[in-house]
């Protein structure tokens, strides 16, 4: 425990606020604007029709990383086919040691449907034609590397470097493919194919959209169709509402889903101290030396920064002693019903309980599936995390601890774009959240309330989409969404 006096503090209000009837904001979208914003990257535009042009060639792309990093190279990749009307083949997962899923596109998403939902923007195939199927693409400099282009790439630089082997060769292989397109400056229409793409032509394959029904069914404890988000996550397994007919005066389970990121390698990496000490400062050490060797060799000679002047500026990841703390400061109640995503939390049940003696109604996919349903998913961490993203996505409240990472931004993006309005995401300023832990010993509740709820009110307005900013994450801009429909 980093925080024991503003733990009792939220241990005293919470057990006051269940003899009371004050139930937090927190479940609901604090501004009517965010319901004015409809999805509409799939409406089609005469001028939006693909090109009837002779293609240039193929595309192979192998996309690193886990689902949500993949997720979004698929749909840079899809962008930069149109962008060089080139032919693109359905990408390559490669096998990545840090998340050890042989998973391909087919075992998570449904390829026919993909190249279906696209087939007015782009061609996508399933694998190259005969004659090119032969080749080494290495051999004839075909292969193109993050070496070749860098990080947030500009259009002009794929049509400078990508277009002339793609011209003289007929294929290009982008290799390690990942956030190599930035979102701006971009043209409308690429910025449009990237929303379709990301919000209606990647579906979970029927396996994954199976057991997240069951899973919400069994987080929400009765069959219900609630919005628009389940229907496009779980396709045809949605819930029967018929089933509970006979059982008419139950209401439906509210959840919080809580992307709570503190793995060890995000707490190693962060340099960053988290109360445990001098066993704790060596065993991140030895983690760093193993797994992050480049890092250490970067620092040395660097002056060090120090864990209390990294945790002032925000840069720490939230432990869940401090992410508990939040939900109590925004009055969410003792009986909140909290999903956890991801469950391999640093130091595990130990680290967890500041959290759980707050919130015990804490569960993760792992509680809720039987060994023998989460069996066909096993070594497929992709697809576990799949199943992570459909219990986020439909939640009533989603609260997430680092902004940054792709499940969270991919997430409140879905919910922005399919929730109408009605899915409230709670996003936490590292930065800000700190100042105020930092008078741990003398702020009062109230006070430490106020601050929190004015904090993520503060996140929570509806803004249309800045420049640079990820059309993933935001998609409320007139390439995306539509106003006023």
């Amino acid at each position: 425990m980093m925080y024991g006096r503003l733990l009792n503090l939220a241990s005293t209000s919470l057990a006051q606020r269940e003899f009371g009837h004050d139930p937090s904001n927190s479940w609901k979208e604090p501004s009517s604007q965010a319901s004015v914003w409809k999805p509409c990257a799939d409406r089609q535009r005469p001028k939006d029709q693909g090109s009837s042009r002779k293609s240039n060639g193929f595309i192979l792309v192998s996309a690193n990383g886990g689902l949500n990093q993949q997720r979004v190279a698929v749909c840079n990749a899809v962008a930069v086919a149109s962008l060089l009307n080139a032919t693109l083949v359905v990408p390559i997962f490669l096998y990545s040691s840090v998340w050890k899923d042989p998973s391909q596109f087919g075992d998570i998403y449904q390829e026919e449907h993909f190249i279906n939902t696209l087939k007015d923007d782009i061609t996508i195939t399933k694998e190259l034609p005969p004659h090119l199927r032969s080749l080494d693409p290495e051999a004839i400099g075909s292969v193109v590397t993050d070496a070749h282009l860098e990080k947030e790439a500009k259009p002009t630089d794929y049509v400078r470097l990508v277009l002339p082997i793609l011209q003289q060769n007929g294929v290009v292989h982008l290799l390690g493919f990942g956030n190599r397109l930035g979102f701006d400056p971009l043209p409308p229409h690429l910025q449009k194919l990237r929303c379709k793409c990301n919000f209606h032509a990647l579906k979970f394959v029927p396996k994954i959209q199976q057991v997240g029904s069951l899973l919400i069914r069994r987080i929400r404890e009765y069959d219900s169709s609630s919005n628009r988000i389940d229907k496009e996550l779980m396709g045809n397994f949605m819930p029967d509402n018929d089933a509970r007919r006979d059982n008419t005066s139950k209401v439906p389970s509210k959840y919080l889903a809580l992307h709570l990121r503190f793995e060890v390698d995000m707490v190693a990496y962060s340099l960053c101290d988290f109360g445990g000490g001098e066993s704790e400062r060596k065993e991140l050490q030895a983690y760093r030396e193993t797994h992050f060797p480049l890092l250490l060799q970067r620092l040395k000679g660097l002056k060090p920064v120090s864990p209390v002047e990294l945790r002032i500026s925000g840069r720490c990841p939230l432990t869940p002693e401090e992410a508990g703390l939040l939900l109590a400061g925004l009055g969410l109640e003792r009986g909140t019903y909290i999903y956890l995503a991801g469950s391999q939390i640093y130091d595990g049940k130990s680290r967890m309980k500041p959290f759980t003696s707050l919130y015990p109604n804490l569960v993760t996919k792992e509680d809720l599936l039987d060994p023998i349903e989460l069996e066909p998913f096993r070594n497929f961490s992709s697809q576990l995390a799949a199943l992570d993203f459909i219990a986020c996505a439909t939640a009533d409240v989603f609260a997430m601890t680092d902004s940054g990472s792709q499940l969270s931004s991919l997430v409140s993006g879905f919910r922005t774009y399919f929730g109408g309005g009605h899915t409230p995401t709670l996003r936490p300023n590292k930065k800000r959240l700190s100042a105020v832990l930092m008078e741990n010993d003398t702020i009062p509740w109230n006070r430490f309330q106020r601050r929190v709820t004015k904090m993520i009110e503060e996140g929570q307005r509806v803004h249309v989409r800045r420049y640079g900013q990820s059309i993933y994450r935001q998609p409320r801009s007139s390439e995306c969404m539509c106003k006023g429909h």
